[in-house]
């Protein structure tokens, strides 16, 4: 079928729905429900034999969902209906919920049913949920749906109040329900009302004279003080004490003043600047194990002859300073009797490479841009020429442009199933570094490598297998990827043919020396980097700040119809184009 993806934004789920559905064999083509394009005019044009909505904000007009059957992906149960659905149930407490897929009609949330799906809600961030479970769910559900409207003979059913008895419109949740009274709440009371927005629109508060929105919650089980007080850094998150305990915040955005600038997330201590008094950085060391509960976004840990080394760093961004403290981890890592390496987090996000709020907000943008291209390209060098232990990149979840190449520098590539890869850059302006120019095309040839470069799609875990991308697709929900791959590396350990592998390596990096040194691949691709950071003019910087400040785009990219797939110069406001696009169901801004 030729389906139409109508979306408020090219996020990680429409991204996921599009890529499944062209791995089925469908045509896809994707319409952006922008201010000022009348969308039935945009659908006439596609003329789709079925329009679904992955994330969409806005109702659809009746001009479309009279002439076209239209599938709208509501991340509730059967019944629930309003704009805040997921941050209710997380803010709540609720541990079980659904996906459902509704026939678009004259009542948002209200229409037929064409299936649902049921999933569990761990204790994590909304935004971790929505590309975990959620999406999970959401995939089973809009694939069951196309699969019964194309059989022409399935009967949506309504929504029966009898069937329905806790059905409720839930309203916005805003700010005077997500606020922190740290006197009164508990750890877990805090930790929730922050899960619950922790990516839109974070909850409100005053830090330090200031108004902040506090993005992302861990718990903290040693650290104690007066409630409110901030206690200690890690990383660039703040601790901060609670009345029965403490929670680490990674990330701020200062509010928004009246008739200023937009504001956007940064790692706390850089938000906070010079208002932050002098306090302990609080880093745990790499080894021993760190056994308490707390929250650090490096971990290493060892079981028999396999090395776990995890990072997990807020929307898969990666600046100058955690470049460098991962390599610092990895090359410790790698000093450890282990024959086998694992790198990669336990849920989420693997990486989505540079990290451009902090670039963004430096004094010398293109500085810091160079800056964070060589601590990445550092850390991509470490692990391609690791000769003395096979390295697994382990991708429980999205990765996007140099976050994709750092993961090819490793021997073996696995992906959980429900994982979107985004291996270009060009949406960005960029030509790329991270050594692409040497890991891409030897995994999949030149011109594949091409291919992927100009189209600028996303990759479904399916078709990363079948392109060589990846070496192994796991096939789990996101809490058992870590114990699956956990096994799998203990087997791959134990193989005879593990060691000769190893010592083929030393080999084949000394034969690849002596041809194409990697250092030449490098130098290549950061002579064309540091035109581009250095060109005022050059589309990256005017894309990075759209990207940056969340500006809608124009116009829905061209790149996303498949007949504009041959495009190849950089898509105008690629905020709702990348690999990382904002997630999770928005709220509307507070401030």
């Amino acid at each position: 079928m030729h389906i139409l993806l109508l979306a408020s934004a090219f996020n990680s789920l429409t991204q996921r729905v599009h890529a499944e559905l062209r791995d089925r064999g469908h045509s896809v083509a994707v319409e952006l429900a922008l201010p000022g394009s009348p969308l039935p005019q945009a659908v006439r044009r596609h003329a789709p034999q079925l329009v679904v909505a992955p994330m969409l904000k806005t109702a659809i007009p009746e001009e479309v969902w009279a002439a076209h059957t239209c599938l709208v992906v509501h991340p509730g149960p059967v019944g629930d209906r309003g704009p805040s659905s997921l941050d209710w149930a997380i803010h709540e407490g609720v541990d079980q919920w659904g996906v459902t897929v509704l026939q678009a009609d004259g009542e948002m949330d209200a229409g037929d049913v064409w299936a649902c799906v049921p999933c569990r809600i761990p204790p994590v961030s909304k935004s971790e949920l929505y590309r975990g479970e959620i999406a999970d769910a959401a995939l089973e559900a809009v694939m069951l749906a196309v699969e019964r409207f194309a059989g022409g003979t399935y009967a949506p059913r309504k929504q029966d109040a009898a069937q329905t008895a806790d059905a409720r419109l839930r309203p916005y949740l805003d700010q005077s329900v997500r606020r922190i009274d740290w006197a009164e709440d508990s750890t877990q009371d805090v930790l929730r009302k922050l899960r619950a927005a922790d990516s839109q629109p974070g909850v409100l508060d005053v830090l330090l004279g200031g108004e902040w929105y506090l993005h992302g919650g861990h718990p903290e089980s040693v650290l104690r003080g007066r409630p409110g007080k901030l206690l200690a850094t890690r990383g660039g998150a703040v601790c901060r004490a609670t009345r029965d305990g403490a929670v680490w915040i990674p990330e701020l955005r200062p509010r928004r003043r009246p008739g200023g600038p937009p504001t956007f997330k940064l790692p706390a201590v850089l938000a906070l600047g010079d208002r932050l008094p002098p306090l302990p950085e609080n880093a745990p060391p790499l080894l021993p194990e760190v056994r308490h509960p707390t929250w650090t976004d490096i971990r290493y840990r060892e079981d028999g002859n396999v090395g776990f080394l995890s990072f997990s760093f807020p929307g898969g961004a990666m600046s100058t300073k955690q470049c460098r403290r991962l390599l610092d981890a990895y090359r410790e890592a790698c000093a450890r009797p282990t024959s086998v390496l694992v790198l990669g987090g336990q849920r989420d996000f693997f990486s989505n490479g540079i990290h451009l709020n902090v670039i963004e907000a430096a004094d010398d943008p293109a500085a810091e841009s160079w800056a964070n291209i060589n601590a990445i390209d550092d850390l991509v060098e470490a692990v391609l020429t690791t000769t003395d232990r096979l390295v697994v990149a382990a991708l429980a979840g999205n990765a996007a442009a140099g976050g994709v190449m750092l993961a090819l520098a490793a021997d073996e590539v696995w992906c959980r199933s429900g994982a979107v890869l985004n291996p270009h850059y060009r949406l960005m302006g960029l030509y790329g570094s991270e050594y692409w120019t040497h890991t891409l095309p030897r995994r999949v040839g030149d011109a594949t490598a091409e291919r992927l470069m100009r189209e600028a799609l996303p990759v479904s875990s399916a078709s990363a297998l079948r392109l060589g991308l990846v070496d192994r697709v796991v096939e789990c929900g996101p809490d058992e990827f870590a114990g699956e791959v956990g096994g799998l590396a203990a087997r791959l350990a134990s193989l005879p043919a593990t060691s000769s592998r190893i010592t083929a390596k030393k080999t084949g990096l000394d034969r690849l020396e002596s041809a194409t040194p990697l250092a030449g691949f490098r130098a290549q691709e950061l002579a064309r980097m540091r035109r581009t950071f250095d060109d005022p003019d050059a589309p990256y910087h005017a894309l990075r700040r759209s990207f940056v400040h969340k500006e809608r785009p124009a116009c829905t990219p061209p790149h996303l119809a498949p007949a504009a797939v041959a495009q190849t110069g950089p898509i105008p406001m690629a905020a709702d184009v990348t690999g990382t696009a904002p997630d999770g169901i928005p709220s509307p801004p507070n401030g």
